[in-house]
């Protein structure tokens, strides 16, 4: 009668050990997947914004000689490591906002207000990424079992929304 009882406990252990391993290889390339989004989602938005720096140096062009700040802020902006991007980005921003656009070309105000809502649904892309990547690295199984590897966490990108003219 102990014969089968033992039987019955190895299955039952052994269905138990290969759910969890299962589920543990699931989150794994779920979670890498989610990696690979956000890398992408970043490289969408750093398109974004190099389209925006570059239509903001066309219209520093357009504005010459007051448009020298602009054109430089877009350099900047453009060229800021990951860390001090975000705050880049926002003085761009703001100096785009402040431009007069009756002063520049119905062409460029146009390519302004396409650059800045891609800017818009590329940000909302990306930190909708990393939203979801760190909610599953943060579950207690997860971080237990390190299925994160050594991924480095994503960073949201948080810059400014300026109504659309």
């Amino acid at each position: 009668m102990a014969a089968p009882l033992y039987w019955t406990l190895t299955a039952v252990l052994v269905a138990v050990l290969v759910s969890i391993l299962v589920w543990a290889y699931q989150t794994a390339n779920r979670l890498d997947r989610l990696h690979v989004r956000c890398d992408l989602s970043w490289q969408a938005l750093d398109a974004a914004l190099a389209r925006r720096a570059v239509v903001a140096r066309a219209i520093a062009a357009d504005l010459r000689p007051d448009g020298a700040g602009l054109a430089a802020l877009a350099d900047a902006a453009e060229r800021a490591p990951r860390p001090v991007r975000e705050a880049r980005e926002n003085e761009l921003s703001s100096a785009l906002s402040q431009v007069d656009l009756d002063e520049v070309r119905p062409a460029l105000v146009a390519e302004l207000d396409e650059a800045e809502s891609r800017v818009l649904l590329a940000r909302r892309f990306h930190n909708d990424a990393v939203r979801d990547t760190l909610s599953l690295r943060d579950q207690r199984p997860v971080r237990w079992l390190r299925l994160g590897g050594h991924a480095p966490l994503p960073t949201y990108f948080e810059i400014s929304e300026h109504a659309q003219r």
